[in-house]
């Protein structure tokens, strides 16, 4: 039975207390859900981090956070 999703979900840390295996298979669970939903993930894993289509980091300078958006896409053709 389907169920309709929630628009959007966000996780905070949801993968903090995981192994690398566990947050791989959290990632691919994400990841398969991704065409129904949207989810915004605030981690600092780095196998969550690679399936994001969109990546902003947030910095702090001089005691004020920041937003960094970050554009692989566009990197990945500076590459090329």
């Amino acid at each position: 039975m389907n169920v309709n999703p929630s628009p959007f979900y966000l996780l905070d840390e949801i993968d903090a207390p995981l192994d690398d295996i566990n947050a791989g298979k959290l990632a691919n669970l994400i990841k398969k859900h991704s065409d129904k939903t949207q989810f915004l993930i605030i981690t600092h894993n780095k196998l969550m981090m690679e399936i994001a289509e969109i990546f902003h980091g947030i910095t702090m300078r001089y005691g004020v956070s920041q937003v960094v958006p970050v554009d692989f896409k566009f990197i990945e053709s500076l590459d090329e």
